[in-house]
């Protein structure tokens, strides 16, 4: 069963001679629990397509569909509801409150949703990530590693029908990847959650069931990889 549907989706900026084509009638589905990798060279449309994905930019045409939404229709108060409360987002830079401890910022997308904290899940997320001693601390006093934990504990915490994660490695070591790596796995098998991950590294991607490759913002191949 398909919990995300890409149709014809096109991103067009500028006009006349300073048009560019970042995505070029990218169509293609994405069933409930599967794990994808996205790749491509730097300029390639993927870190497009991924915000159009997530509701954080609109297409010029086609459309994302993800759980029988159809997210291009929404105005921009029902997609921040809608991203809230039905995507996970995963950046390179974690993007976390600096004055929020660790359980604060993961809890954060249910109390912007006015929706009381789940305390029994709060807890499962908090062991699942490791960080059950460290929920009382703030960000600054965590290390990369354990700051990417938090952003994936806080794209967990409302369920979401898709986890997207953009480079999320990108900016750890090599331990601290395999770990951040491992997680998300977990998390694809422990909660049947939806992964799609965009990574410039192969060892990543062939951890994957699919790989899509872009290029010129079109795809170019679409692999499935076990």
């Amino acid at each position: 069963m398909s919990i995300l549907q890409v149709r014809d989706l096109s991103k067009v900026y500028g006009k006349g001679e300073t048009t560019v084509t970042a995505l070029d009638k990218v169509s293609f589905s994405v069933d409930k629990g599967e794990f994808i990798a996205i790749v491509g060279a730097s300029g390639s449309g993927k870190s497009t397509l991924l915000h159009l994905l997530g509701g954080v930019d609109k297409a010029s045409s086609g459309s994302v569909i993800i759980d029988g939404n159809d997210i291009g229709k929404l105005d921009e108060s029902e997609t921040a509801i809608f991203r809230r409360r039905n995507i996970g987002i995963i950046y390179q830079f974690y993007n976390l409150i600096p004055t929020l401890t660790a359980e604060e910022n993961i809890s954060l997308p249910r109390l912007l949703d006015n929706r009381k904290p789940d305390d029994e899940k709060l807890r499962n997320i908090l062991a699942t990530i490791g960080l059950s001693e460290r929920a009382n601390h703030l960000p600054n006093e965590l290390s990369g590693g354990q700051q990417q934990r938090v952003s994936i504990g806080r794209a967990l915490i409302n369920d979401p029908a898709v986890i997207l994660a953009d480079e999320p490695t990108g900016n750890l070591d090599s331990k601290s990847s395999r770990e951040v790596i491992d997680l998300l796995k977990l998390s694809n098998k422990r909660y049947g959650q939806t992964l799609i991950i965009i990574t410039h590294d192969e060892n990543i991607a062939l951890q994957a069931d699919r790989v899509i490759t872009i290029g010129d913002g079109k795809i170019l191949r679409d692999e499935v990889v076990k």
